[in-house]
């Protein structure tokens, strides 16, 4: 485990690749779509906005085999390679992949990269604002109008809730690994130093640095690792205490290089604003935000999460009409990590429940179609359409294990 421990280390900044999951040659192509000017909920607008995506598998001929995976704070693309893939659980023998890289992560349109915009001049986005990206680009550019479901963790979770609020029918389902609904004070707290840690380092200079604001950032580095791991894990990586501060240094050697401390603090802002009970025709009513969800929702949670409390995934599960919770992996007290995919045991139990979930959800659809099929009208068989309703009991949610 301990070896596990060390290699997983450098596979996320919470969830984030690391310089090792960068793309290869041999994966998908890099794809960046040109949707032009986004209004944002606030009325700014993010001008000549670029969307970043890559995709894996076919899209079948009526376009019906879609599932978006959306990224998380930091992250790309790759963040959630461990489950995709022929006999993974988002199956690309079977299921057109479409992973989509959110605003503010350095490939889509972001502080770092826009020249409309650049550097502190880009206007504050939040989540609903991420939603609307990726539907855009989703019917404007891939001509797909419904997906299977929408996966994502940490902030991709919450990006795959509020898909079920911001566009009720898209998906059949939402995959959500270790969510928030609406943004504790504890995490606001977590982000709010790791902002402080690269903004009071002089070399920040209001966000005009010409250099990464090195001394910031590997006091950011550390802030992030605290609340992304668990005391058990790093008790098991480092039986004896003082072997952590070497490997805390190749950590923030690693990173420093490759990340960019402007594009975190927008996506801060926009993780810690997060409510999915608000927004546009949105009153705050959780409970009446959630039960109006239509898609079924499977939520994953790490044990002993420090950065996204269990309890706030919980209300997801309790409210949300069709809905499934799961702890990934109990045994390894794993926190945020749980859904990062460093270790076996954990990337065994999210392939298995994610898949498993799916094809679920895929025979509950395909029953549906077939009862609601006009039938023959001969024959002593023959019923129509309303006396099969009555004969049919009606559909139970999912049981809640």
């Amino acid at each position: 485990m301990r070896l596990t421990l060390a290699v997983a280390g450098l596979a996320a900044v919470l969830l984030a690749p690391a310089p090792a999951l960068a793309h290869k040659d041999t994966d998908p192509p890099h794809q960046r779509h040109a949707l032009g000017d986004l209004k944002l909920e606030s009325g700014e607008v993010i001008k000549d906005l670029a969307v970043s995506f890559v995709t894996h598998g076919a899209l079948n001929a009526n376009r019906s085999n879609a599932i978006l995976v959306v990224t998380d704070i930091g992250g790309n693309h790759h963040g959630l390679d461990f489950l995709i893939g022929p006999g993974k659980a988002l199956d690309t023998d079977k299921f057109f992949v479409i992973c989509v890289d959110a605003i503010g992560n350095g490939l889509t349109t972001s502080p770092s990269n826009s020249t409309a915009q650049p550097r502190m001049k880009f206007p504050r986005f939040n989540i609903r604002d991420l939603v609307q990206s990726q539907y855009r680009l989703l019917t404007e550019h891939i001509a797909v109008k419904h997906v299977i479901a929408v996966v994502g963790a940490s902030m991709g979770g919450m990006q795959a809730l509020q898909w079920g609020v911001s566009y009720p029918d898209f998906a059949d389902q939402l995959i959500a690994m270790v969510p928030l609904l609406r943004t504790p004070a504890w995490t606001v707290t977590v982000l709010e130093a790791s902002r402080k840690a690269i903004m009071l380092d002089p070399a920040w200079n209001g966000g005009e640095y010409t250099s990464p604001p090195a001394a910031g950032m590997r006091l950011w580095r550390d802030i992030v690792l605290l609340a992304g791991r668990t005391p058990e894990q790093l008790n098991a990586q480092f039986p004896h205490g003082l072997d952590v501060l070497p490997w805390l240094k190749t950590q923030e050697d690693a990173l420093v290089p490759v990340f960019d401390a402007n594009d975190w603090i927008y996506q801060t802002w926009a993780y810690e604003q997060h409510d999915i009970s608000a927004g546009p025709g949105r009153d705050g009513d959780m409970f009446k935000t959630l039960r109006a969800i239509k898609a079924s929702a499977l939520i994953l949670t790490g044990v002993k999460d420090l950065l996204n409390p269990e309890w706030e995934a919980r209300d997801a599960f309790r409210y949300i009409s069709s809905s499934r919770a799961v702890q990934i992996n109990p045994a390894s007290v794993t926190g945020q990590m749980a859904a990062a995919g460093t270790l076996p045991a954990d990337v065994d139990t999210l392939n298995r429940e994610i898949a498993a979930f799916i094809e679920r959800g895929q025979r509950v659809k395909q029953e549906s179609v077939t009862r609601s099929a006009p039938t023959s009208s001969t024959g002593p068989a023959a019923t129509t359409e309303r006396e099969m309703g009555k004969q049919q009991p009606p559909r139970t949610p999912t049981p809640r294990r």
